[in-house]
């Protein structure tokens, strides 16, 4: 913690030497003895030597796990580890953006000795997705106010709230690449699931030949699996401005994407398929698809810091037919998109349609966040239900969710339906 001056005490001097002016010139005791103790103070201002402080803070939560719209109590603990006493420490701990405090408040003021620990507490409303806690804010002053440190002290242990439910199902084409993974192939080969029995050809594999019926019959017969291959996968969030929507007091369209987004990832990665991530909007951010911890560990850094995946907009949006020429650059041949967006307007219906047109196959995820309660509300939500209906008759998979189920329990509805 830097200390700096705050001037308090700036204008002392002058009013002290304003005093024993008058006091001279009046021959008045009381106004030179005004004086003499401003000129004290002005002495003790400057002769305070500054504060130091080394302080550590404890967070807890009450559920690190809730469900959307659970209520979840924090509690702050702040340790002076330093050998000052701060007279005026004041903290505002480091809430996540998306949610929102609707029980006691997030700051504390109070004296901290040496050794000495404040605990404080509030409560906030869990929304969809997965939320880092920032660190606490402190600044603190001496007991002249002369002085004033200020910090950002990180928690000992890092908390998040991880308000998703886990995907047991993931929304993929069957568009593959030549490795080893979850999703099932046409063609037949090595595999676990059952594809057919055929005559036995020279040089078939022992292990594959049925010898049960062989003992039976005297027929020699090969069985054949179906391959598991690997996709690989490129999650597109739309972060445009006109998709920076949020329906009152409801979850912003991009952060339920950027939720959306952290859970496909870890669905498909341990699938073992080869996952990247992109964006449309002023800021464009494209990660290549791959595989291995530490990429995965890249993805879920790009979504948390990259500029492109906040939910006000960062500057005027580039034209989407430039932004999906550019993204098809850059996909690889067998590369499939899932697209992540409120479906806002016809371009992203657009975009969609170009994907397909290139060989890769598309699947739209698409947070609703819009309501019914003005005419214009009404009519921007019956827009949205056309743009996904069009997808729909063009064959493409679209998954209607609702912000208030879990995504996992979306995807699953849209497989049970096959739309």
């Amino acid at each position: 913690m830097t200390p700096t001056r705050t001037r308090r005490w700036r204008g002392v001097v002058a009013v002290a030497l304003v005093l024993a002016a008058a006091g001279l010139l009046a021959k008045r005791q009381a106004l030179l003895s005004l004086a003499t103790v401003g000129i004290v103070f002005a002495a003790y201002h400057r002769l305070t030597p500054p504060p130091s402080a080394s302080l550590a803070v404890d967070r807890a939560v009450s559920d690190s796990s809730p469900s959307d719209g659970d209520r979840v109590e924090v509690t702050v603990t702040l340790r002076n580890e330093g050998s000052d006493t701060l007279f005026d420490c004041r903290v505002v701990d480091g809430v996540p953006p998306a949610l929102a405090v609707v029980e006691d408040t997030a700051r504390h003021a109070t004296v901290l000795r040496p050794g000495a620990s404040t605990t404080f507490g509030y409560t906030v409303v869990a929304r969809h997705g997965t939320h880092t806690f920032e660190p606490t804010t402190v600044v603190a002053r001496d007991v002249a106010g002369n002085w004033t440190l200020t910090d950002e002290v990180a928690a000992g242990d890092s908390i998040e709230l991880d308000c998703t439910t886990p995907m047991s199902d993931s929304p993929l084409r069957p568009q593959t690449l030549d490795a080893v993974g979850e999703l099932t192939a046409s063609a037949s080969g090595e595999g676990l699931e059952f594809a057919q029995v055929r005559e036995y050809r020279r040089g078939d594999a022992p292990g594959r030949i049925d010898w049960n019926r062989y003992a039976a019959t005297g027929d020699l017969t090969t069985v054949e699996f179906r391959e598991q291959r690997s996709a690989a996968v490129l999650v597109l969030v739309d972060a445009r401005a006109c998709a920076c929507r949020s329906p009152p007091d409801g979850t912003h369209a991009v952060d339920a994407a950027v939720s959306a987004t952290e859970q496909l990832v870890d669905r498909l990665q341990r699938d073992r398929n080869h996952v990247g991530v992109a964006s449309l909007g002023p800021d464009p951010c494209y990660v290549a698809p791959g595989v291995g911890r530490d990429h995965r560990l890249h993805l879920l850094d790009t979504l948390a810091t990259h500029p492109s995946f906040v939910a006000t907009p960062t500057g005027e949006d580039p034209p989407v037919d430039d932004q999906f020429d550019h993204l098809l650059e850059r996909l690889g041949d067998e590369t499939q998109v899932v697209v992540v967006s409120p479906a806002t307007d016809d371009a992203v219906v657009a975009g969609v349609r170009r994907l397909e047109a290139h060989g890769h196959l598309a699947t739209v995820i698409s947070p609703d966040v819009t309501a019914d309660g003005t005419a214009g509300e009404r009519l921007a939500a019956a827009e949205r239900r056309s743009r996904l209906y069009r997808l729909r008759k063009l064959g493409i998979p679209v998954v209607a969710w609702s912000l208030d189920d879990p995504l996992a329990l979306a995807v699953a509805d849209t497989r049970e339906v096959g739309v």
